[in-house]
């Protein structure tokens, strides 16, 4: 079927109406399932989640939206398929043991603090490649994950004041309390495509081309496509689409393609649905016997109290006290100062981040500019320049515009 509306983007006159929905989207969306990805720039479902070009009645951009904002589904089960391709280079298991060390060792388990079905370092393996989860909700107050990974499982649960976490491979137990008020754990790490699609919607500015783009087949069900495009030079996204239920108007697929083409760095949909009320024993837990139980408030303290050796991390924290964002709409850049002069650490520095600095530093692209000289890390997403003087400048933008922005900051 052609395109639907294929040329409605919208224009300065309508970005009110438009920013009016897309608000309304972010508050009125109840949440389905749990947690999910660390980052939210994290390629494709398989061809059985998306197939056919269903002949559905026409909408506009901003109908859609508002489709979106007045969904009401509070109950669904399914199976979600997530794929991450940012391009990364194959560190032999390295950004594993970085973030569990960032996040102050969760995941050590038994013989080490923290636990290892904490979800702050278990669900970072979703950053990259292709997983596979089952998630259910049941309202704001019942919702579960479980990822499902090489005959273990992972599973995080949330019924009521409780939050569970329970690794099947080393059978342990990570418990929480939700604050009161709490609709979910973990509210602000996407998991779903509505998650994805939310964070997408808040994007939607003067800067965005927002159409409509024909219509698909997910899990089953008739979908439209939701084209969220930016229209600034300079930004790392080609193109966001989102497959969103034309019964229903909750996302059922998300996919992010870079400007640069290829498989998309992003793309999380569901491979099996269904609204009807999951049964109240799903969101049951009871720890295992034998199995080792951990509360939060045992491992609450600050990463950085927990081992002296630790202060690298607690100046890098501090360094971005002053963080501010500079530019607009997709070509926003990040930027804070370390207060580390010459740029990455070397070997001459000494201890584990000299070694670490002049590895990593490997993989980067050095660039001059009126603001000195320092190193591009790239992905096929988000991009990051650090300075020789320590200043970090970051964005889903092209490497000539972060050396830009640094250079109009001296």
């Amino acid at each position: 079927m052609a395109p639907i509306d294929s040329d409605d983007s919208t224009t300065a006159g309508e970005g009110e109406e438009l920013r009016a929905g897309r608000r309304k989207a972010a508050r009125y969306v109840v949440p389905v399932a749990v947690m999910g990805v660390a980052a939210a720039t994290i390629g494709l479902v398989p061809a059985l989640a998306d197939s056919g070009d269903p002949d559905l009645p026409k909408v506009t951009a901003e109908q859609l939206i508002e489709k979106i904002a007045k969904s009401d589904v509070e109950q669904l089960s399914g199976t979600v398929r997530i794929n991450t391709d940012l391009g990364l280079p194959d560190l032999g298991g390295l950004e594993s043991g970085l973030m569990s060390g960032m996040s102050g060792g969760p995941g050590s388990g038994e013989d080490g603090e923290g636990s290892a079905a904490d979800p702050s370092a278990k669900l970072t393996e979703l950053v990259s490649g292709s997983h596979t989860l089952r998630v259910a909700a049941d309202g704001p107050d019942r919702q579960k994950l479980s990822l499902m990974e090489n005959a273990a499982e992972y599973s995080l649960i949330h019924n009521g004041k409780d939050v569970w976490g329970y690794d099947s491979q080393s059978n342990e137990v990570y418990h929480s309390t939700a604050p009161d008020g709490a609709e979910r754990p973990e509210k602000d790490v996407p998991a779903t495509p509505k998650d994805f699609a939310d964070q997408a919607l808040k994007s939607v500015d003067d800067t965005t081309s927002v159409t409509v783009g024909g219509t698909a087949q997910v899990a089953g069900r008739d979908a439209y496509r939701l084209v969220v495009e930016p229209k600034q030079e300079g930004s790392t996204v080609g193109a966001i689409t989102v497959a969103v239920d034309a019964e229903t108007g909750t996302p059922l697929k998300f996919t992010l393609t870079p400007a640069s083409g290829g498989a998309a760095v992003v793309d999380v949909g569901f491979t099996k649905v269904s609204f009807a009320k999951p049964d109240a024993s799903t969101f049951d837990f009871t720890p295992p016997a034998g199995a080792k139980v951990t509360e939060a408030d045992e491992a609450g303290a600050p990463a950085g109290a927990r081992e002296p050796g630790r202060k690298a991390e607690g100046d890098l924290a501090k360094g971005m006290d002053g963080l501010k964002v500079i530019g607009e709409g997709w070509n926003s850049i990040a930027t804070f100062d370390t207060g580390a002069q010459g740029g990455l650490p070397t070997g001459s520095t000494g201890g584990d981040l000299g070694g670490l600095g002049g590895f990593l530093g490997s993989f980067g692209d050095q660039v001059k500019g009126d603001f000195g000289s320092g190193t591009v890390f790239k992905t096929r997403l988000v991009n990051a320049l650090i300075t020789d003087d320590g200043k970090v400048y970051a964005g889903a933008v092209t490497k000539d515009a972060l050396v830009k922005a640094a250079d109009a900051a001296q």
